[in-house]
């Protein structure tokens, strides 16, 4: 619902799929404060219930706070209090065969206690183990420690595991094959409909104008700032390509990595690199997405991607590094490169002679892949299917 992440968009495209189906409703834990926390007033159409709690897509949002003091804990915080929140008001409403649905790994020691409760009440638990936290290069030694120990013990007490992709699912199975997990594989989703904002809009036009861009005289990125979405090899370089057109980089803010990069690369001596801030309002970012020359994705940690498939649903031309997760959903519908010196860098420098038959075969390609295998309303199908099998 908010700032590029996987799972606002799966649970805000979910929850509007299923708003009119009477055997379905969701209750969706929201933080109340801080980093990532939920103002309703910024969602159209949502309904103020009281303090805590809002109406949207007929779902009911309820808020958990976090101690502001906690910083890096607050993640576990809030993953605990909302599921003691969920089997209190499950109790207190004798809610009959729940499903208590986990996005992520995180608290892993408290899972076993968690789901013993959940059965006492006649439900299940079910996690998605998104994409190897422990992975990620922010954390330090004892934290990725945790983050491995956590997704075990999570898949070990975990009635079934929803992976959104199929290298994660063949993950899970070969590294936690002695308890015999029971896994489904169903992706996120995207759309292929062009945006309702027409070419000559002024949200659109002014938006280009004010960075300094030209429709289709731009290659793009849309993704969190953090070192294993790779934007170190994408400048580094789209800085050695001979390309004329410019770099759009549409990101959260993280001051501390920008300077970081700067000091490795200078890309701010380089009048192509724009960094343009960031784009919540959707349609303006699908229309963005539609015009930009190509697109630019470096995330190697993590299952199907969201942003890819936006990007797949929208821009004809996508370079794509070369892993299998990102092979597994756009297979020949892309460019790959590598993280070796040079090897994007040529790649641009291939991509900016492609000739308008070659960027629409790529295009079309890319939208039938998602119309036949990632649109949301197969994937919505997908979990109504599961959940109406509980």
């Amino acid at each position: 619902m908010g700032a590029y992440g996987g799972y606002e968009t799966f649970v805000y495209k979910l929850t509007e799929y299923h708003q009119d189906i009477p055997n379905i409703k969701y209750h969706v834990a929201c933080k109340a404060n801080g980093s990532g926390s939920r103002d309703e007033s910024t969602l159209p159409g949502a309904k103020r219930i009281n303090d805590h709690e809002f109406e949207y897509h007929n779902a009911i949002c309820f808020k958990i706070k976090v101690p502001e003091w906690m910083k890096s804990a607050q993640a576990l915080y809030y993953d605990v209090e909302a599921i003691k929140y969920s089997i209190s008001y499950i109790k207190s409403h004798h809610i009959e065969h729940p499903i208590i649905y986990i996005l992520a790994c995180r608290i892993g020691p408290w899972t076993a206690h968690f789901q013993s409760e959940i059965h006492k009440l006649g439900g299940k638990l079910y996690i998605n183990p998104d994409g190897h936290e422990w992975m990620r290069q922010k954390w330090s030694a004892p934290v990725r420690k945790y983050w491995k120990e956590s997704e075990r013990l999570m898949v070990q007490h975990s009635d079934l595991a929803i992976c959104d992709s199929k290298n994660m699912e063949k993950y899970i199975h070969e590294e936690y094959s002695k308890y015999n997990p029971k896994t489904v594989y169903i992706s996120y989703g995207s759309e292929t409909r062009d945006s309702k904002l027409a070419d000559d809009d002024p949200k659109f036009t002014d938006w280009l104008e004010s960075k300094g861009l030209k429709p289709y005289q731009y290659y793009l990125v849309v993704g969190r700032f953090v070192p294993e979405n790779n934007y170190e090899t994408m400048i580094r370089e789209f800085m050695r390509s001979h390309s004329k057109k410019d770099f759009a980089i549409i990101t959260t803010d993280n001051e501390a990595f920008l300077n970081q990069l700067d000091e490795k690369l200078h890309f701010k001596k380089d009048r192509r690199i724009k960094f343009v801030g960031t784009v919540y309002d959707r349609e303006l970012l699908k229309k963005i997405r539609e015009q930009a020359y190509g697109y630019f994705h470096g995330h190697e940690v993590g299952g199907t991607n969201p942003s890819l498939l936006e990007a797949l649903g929208s821009t004809k031309l996508n370079l794509l590094l070369d892993v299998g997760f990102n092979r597994e959903v756009a297979e020949d519908t892309a460019l790959y490169w590598t993280k070796e010196k040079g090897n994007l860098a040529k790649l641009i420098d291939m991509a900016d002679k492609l000739d308008e038959v070659e960027l629409k075969k790529l295009g079309d390609k890319a939208k039938a892949r998602i119309l036949s295998t990632f649109s949301w309303h197969f994937i919505a199908e997908e979990y109504q299917s599961l959940w109406m099998k509980n």
